[in-house]
């Protein structure tokens, strides 16, 4: 059992220039397209105006990282030892700057503390772009047409 998260973010969708952001936590093998069933879903809105959509989605990935540190040391604790925790998100620039291949001074906008994922990065997490299409996340950010709700089922 691995501990598998899908991020997303919605950028200025709410009130006084608010982003969503949600988080959907759960289990899976090796295999990134196996997956049991939710452990968590995290839909909340960012605490601070976003000025672009890769900070709304740096933004979701801190708030959901320190979320999944509990839960992975929760399944430690359990006797299901973790490998560093696969993250999926759709903001291939958010994806670059966890993973530092964006240079810093490119990135000046945002927000200092967010650069505490590259710390944990690859050590401890690992993220990843993912095609929104596939991305489990952006149910809970976004609002949906009936069908395309009926479609996820």
């Amino acid at each position: 059992m691995i501990l598998r998260i899908h991020i997303d973010a919605s950028y200025l969708t709410e009130p006084n220039a608010r982003s969503r952001i949600g988080g959907h936590f759960f289990l899976g093998k090796q295999d990134p397209t196996f997956m049991n069933g939710p452990v968590l879903n995290i839909t909340s809105v960012l605490q601070l105006t976003a000025s672009a959509a890769s900070e709304a989605e740096i933004g979701a990935i801190f708030v959901n990282m320190k979320e999944g540190q509990v839960l992975r040391q929760s399944l430690r604790d359990m006797g299901f030892p973790q490998p560093p925790m696969p993250i999926s998100t759709d903001n291939s620039t958010a994806a670059a700057l966890a993973n530092k291949s964006i240079k810093k001074r490119r990135s000046r906008p945002i927000d200092m503390r967010y650069f505490w994922i590259q710390d944990r990065v690859p050590n401890e997490f690992t993220v990843t772009w993912q095609d929104r299409t596939t991305n489990y996340a952006d149910f809970f950010t976004k609002h949906h047409p009936p069908n395309h709700i009926t479609e996820w089922r």
